[in-house]
């Protein structure tokens, strides 16, 4: 089995639709409007901004969740929780062994809080 989609809430598409593509990187990969789905691809699991869906907190894996923090700042993004060590990996279990786990919230722009990720060596 394999995560195939994740949704979250989006009020408004063409907000939302120029905040993810300037967050990711890239440019949605489909607008099925009406009913009002944004789909966007996150390394083959697709990722849907729609007005139905329930906010949710989605991870997004950043090279470095320190530099993210402050271009992402300097754009005028809400940060929610600064960058910070949440954890060492000391074995392979959820991570390379010899790295920690990075974190940081920011706010997207409508109103969800997504999670910013990095394994940094230590």
């Amino acid at each position: 089995m394999r995560l195939v989609q994740i949704a979250q809430h989006a009020s408004d598409l063409h907000r939302a639709a120029e905040f993810y593509a300037a967050l990711l990187g890239a440019e949605a990969r489909a607008v099925i409007d009406p009913p009002g789905l944004l789909f966007f691809d996150l390394d083959g699991v697709r990722l849907l901004l729609e007005s139905g869906a329930p906010s949710a907190l989605v991870y997004l894996a950043v090279p470095d969740v320190r530099d993210s923090v402050a271009r992402l700042r300097s754009r005028g993004v809400e940060i929610v929780s600064e960058p910070g060590v949440v954890f060492s990996h000391t074995d392979d279990r959820l991570g390379p062994a010899g790295t920690d786990e990075w974190m940081a919230f920011i706010r997207d722009s409508e109103g969800n809080t997504v999670g910013l990720v990095s394994q940094l060596p230590h």
